[in-house]
């Protein structure tokens, strides 16, 4: 049976709003905001111990993460999640009070809700960007992909489609941070920093998330990136759909062949987007897909 058939349909940390309705006990909303107070103690320690040697190019503080949403059960449930990685969580039910603290007082990245009351996560990310380059991640439902793709032209980083894996999201939280703290450090460390990916007219740096078609930028989600990195790496070598999904997802994460199939052909729109004759991803019929140099 193929691997993709026999995944797990989500992993057992998925999000899922009926479980989280218990946990807003210890919980106190300030002006909009909810300072989360420790959860799951237990396994925060060790965790945050392994987050830090898995991440050593993040900070050693640990990292804040602005949660967003009108709905709490998704706020709490995310909270946890996020502390028990190692997290520092801050969370807003008004977009409003929201944006006013993301600019006084920045995190390390924030996480957005699209569908929202008085402000939506779009003029959010709007008004953010006209003052600030936090890191911001999406989230979305699956009929929202008009949104996803505004949302990632405004200026976002990321998006995740609900419902999600809460390890799928940490592991986006992560890279995401990741790339943020490589492209702040000094010059001294270049020498510690993986190779660019040179394949004719496309320039990688796994480094920096940094995409280049004949001189010009491209801007990819971190999935995308991961999709096009396993392509570019064997150019020619036909990767499978099973292939990609391991290379931009957990193994405990559920997706479907459809999955890649949206992700390439975003990819192919944005390169089309600056060169009108980009033809470097072919895709084989009941194989999968190949990086083409010719």
């Amino acid at each position: 049976m193929r691997r993709a058939q026999v995944r797990r349909v989500y992993a057992k940390s998925a999000y899922n709003p009926s479980t989280a309705s218990n946990r807003l006990r210890g919980h106190a909303i300030f002006g909009g905001g909810v300072a989360v107070a420790g959860a799951l103690r237990l396994s925060t320690e060790n965790r945050m111990k392994s987050a830090t040697m898995q991440n050593s190019a993040l900070p050693l503080s640990p990292p804040t993460i602005a949660l967003v949403d009108d709905d709490r059960n998704i706020l709490t449930t995310l909270s946890i999640a996020l502390q028990a990685e190692g997290f520092v969580t801050r969370v807003y039910q008004d977009s409003e009070l929201a944006l006013k603290a993301l600019l006084d007082n920045p995190p390390n990245l924030a996480i957005f809700d699209i569908k929202m009351p008085k402000m939506d996560g779009l003029e959010l990310l709007r008004r953010l960007r006209e003052k600030s380059a936090l890191p911001v991640i999406f989230l979305t439902s699956k009929d929202e992909e008009l949104d996803e793709a505004l949302g990632l032209a405004m200026g976002a980083d990321d998006y995740v489609v609900k419902p999600f894996s809460q390890r799928l999201l940490v592991a986006r939280v992560r890279a995401i941070l990741r790339r943020a703290s490589l492209n702040a450090s000094p010059a001294d460390t270049e020498e510690d920093l993986p190779d660019p990916i040179v394949r004719g007219a496309l320039i990688m740096d796994p480094a920096r998330h940094s995409v280049t078609w004949n001189g010009t930028p491209v801007s990819l989600t971190v999935t995308e990136f991961l999709l096009l990195e396993a392509l570019a790496n064997r150019p020619g070598v036909v990767k499978t759909r099973s292939q990609l999904m391991d290379a931009a997802y957990q193994d405990d994460v559920f997706i479907d062949d459809r999955t890649i199939d949206s992700h390439i052909k975003r990819l192919r729109r944005k390169f089309r987007e600056v060169d009108g004759e980009f033809a470097g991803i072919d895709t084989l019929y009941g194989a999968g897909y190949r990086f083409n140099l010719s």
